[in-house]
Protein backbone atom coordinates (compact mmCIF):
# COMPACT_ATOMS: atom_id res chain seq x y z
CA UNK A 1 0.00 0.00 0.00
CA UNK A 2 2.78 2.23 0.81
CA UNK A 3 4.45 1.57 -2.48
CA UNK A 4 1.05 2.43 -4.26
CA UNK A 5 0.77 5.35 -2.09
CA UNK A 6 4.53 7.21 -3.07
CA UNK A 7 3.92 5.97 -6.92
CA UNK A 8 0.76 7.91 -6.72
CA UNK A 9 2.18 10.81 -5.17
CA UNK A 10 5.18 11.15 -7.87
CA UNK A 11 2.37 11.16 -10.34
CA UNK A 12 0.57 14.00 -9.34
CA UNK A 13 3.66 15.75 -8.26
CA UNK A 14 4.88 15.53 -12.28
CA UNK A 15 1.50 17.06 -13.20
CA UNK A 16 2.04 19.87 -11.22
CA UNK A 17 5.30 19.83 -12.54
CA UNK A 18 4.62 20.48 -16.13
CA UNK A 19 1.64 22.22 -15.30
CA UNK A 20 3.21 25.62 -15.12
CA UNK A 21 5.25 25.48 -18.42
CA UNK A 22 1.69 24.80 -20.41
CA UNK A 23 0.59 27.70 -18.60
CA UNK A 24 3.29 29.76 -19.48
CA UNK A 25 2.78 28.53 -23.00
CA UNK A 26 -0.76 28.91 -22.93
CA UNK A 27 -0.31 32.96 -22.10
CA UNK A 28 2.26 32.77 -25.07
CA UNK A 29 -0.45 31.47 -27.52
CA UNK A 30 -3.32 34.09 -25.72
CA UNK A 31 -0.84 36.85 -26.00
CA UNK A 32 -0.49 36.16 -30.04
CA UNK A 33 -3.81 35.32 -30.32
CA UNK A 34 -5.32 38.54 -28.35
CA UNK A 35 -2.56 40.92 -28.37
CA UNK A 36 -0.07 41.02 -30.85
CA UNK A 37 -2.17 42.48 -33.76
CA UNK A 38 -1.91 45.73 -31.89
CA UNK A 39 1.03 45.36 -29.51
CA UNK A 40 3.12 43.13 -31.80
CA UNK A 41 4.87 39.59 -31.03
CA UNK A 42 7.61 41.18 -29.25
CA UNK A 43 5.08 43.38 -26.90
CA UNK A 44 6.88 46.82 -28.63
CA UNK A 45 3.45 48.17 -29.92
CA UNK A 46 3.93 47.45 -33.45
CA UNK A 47 1.56 44.75 -34.48
CA UNK A 48 0.70 44.30 -37.66
CA UNK A 49 -2.75 46.49 -37.51
CA UNK A 50 -0.43 49.29 -36.29
CA UNK A 51 -0.34 51.71 -39.31
CA UNK A 52 0.79 55.26 -39.83
CA UNK A 53 -3.53 56.43 -39.46
CA UNK A 54 -3.50 54.19 -36.28
CA UNK A 55 -5.15 56.40 -33.63
CA UNK A 56 -3.54 55.26 -31.05
CA UNK A 57 0.22 54.07 -29.83
CA UNK A 58 -0.20 50.77 -28.29
CA UNK A 59 1.79 50.32 -25.11
CA UNK A 60 5.08 48.86 -25.44
CA UNK A 61 5.39 46.11 -22.96
CA UNK A 62 9.00 45.84 -23.58
CA UNK A 63 10.13 49.16 -22.07
CA UNK A 64 10.27 48.24 -18.19
CA UNK A 65 10.08 51.99 -17.11
CA UNK A 66 6.96 52.35 -18.46
CA UNK A 67 5.70 48.62 -17.38
CA UNK A 68 7.23 49.14 -13.92
CA UNK A 69 5.00 52.26 -13.30
CA UNK A 70 1.90 49.62 -13.05
CA UNK A 71 0.48 46.72 -10.76
CA UNK A 72 -0.23 43.36 -11.90
CA UNK A 73 -4.02 44.67 -10.96
CA UNK A 74 -3.30 48.05 -12.90
CA UNK A 75 -2.86 45.16 -15.87
CA UNK A 76 -5.20 42.94 -15.10
CA UNK A 77 -7.91 46.25 -15.19
CA UNK A 78 -7.12 47.39 -18.34
CA UNK A 79 -7.34 43.38 -19.63
CA UNK A 80 -10.60 43.17 -18.22
CA UNK A 81 -12.12 46.32 -18.87
CA UNK A 82 -10.60 47.80 -21.58
CA UNK A 83 -8.78 50.78 -22.17
CA UNK A 84 -11.31 53.48 -20.99
CA UNK A 85 -10.84 51.77 -17.52
CA UNK A 86 -7.88 53.08 -16.91
CA UNK A 87 -8.56 56.51 -18.81
CA UNK A 88 -6.76 55.08 -21.88
CA UNK A 89 -7.61 54.62 -25.73
CA UNK A 90 -11.08 52.52 -26.15
CA UNK A 91 -9.09 50.94 -29.15
CA UNK A 92 -8.26 48.60 -26.09
CA UNK A 93 -11.03 46.52 -25.75
CA UNK A 94 -12.48 45.03 -22.37
CA UNK A 95 -11.89 40.75 -22.83
CA UNK A 96 -13.63 40.11 -19.33
CA UNK A 97 -16.36 38.38 -21.22
CA UNK A 98 -13.80 36.29 -23.44
CA UNK A 99 -10.86 35.65 -20.92
CA UNK A 100 -11.47 34.11 -17.64
CA UNK A 101 -9.06 35.46 -14.28
CA UNK A 102 -6.81 32.62 -14.43
CA UNK A 103 -6.19 33.62 -18.10
CA UNK A 104 -6.00 37.12 -17.83
CA UNK A 105 -3.41 36.60 -14.52
CA UNK A 106 -1.80 34.38 -17.12
CA UNK A 107 -1.38 36.97 -19.58
CA UNK A 108 0.18 39.63 -17.14
CA UNK A 109 2.87 36.96 -16.36
CA UNK A 110 3.70 36.69 -19.61
CA UNK A 111 3.51 40.90 -20.18
CA UNK A 112 6.42 40.92 -16.95
CA UNK A 113 8.09 38.49 -19.15
CA UNK A 114 8.45 41.01 -22.46
CA UNK A 115 9.23 43.69 -19.80
CA UNK A 116 11.73 41.76 -17.46
CA UNK A 117 10.36 43.64 -14.54
CA UNK A 118 8.46 42.86 -11.37
CA UNK A 119 6.13 46.30 -11.64
CA UNK A 120 5.03 48.88 -8.95
CA UNK A 121 4.13 46.69 -5.33
CA UNK A 122 0.23 47.27 -4.33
Amino acid sequence: MLKKTMIAAALIGAAFATAAPAEAEDAEVMYKFYCAQCHGLTGKGDGPNVTKDFPVSPRNFTSAAEMNKLTDADMKNVVMDGGPAASKSPMMPPWSKTLTDAEVDALVGHLRKLCQCKGKQG
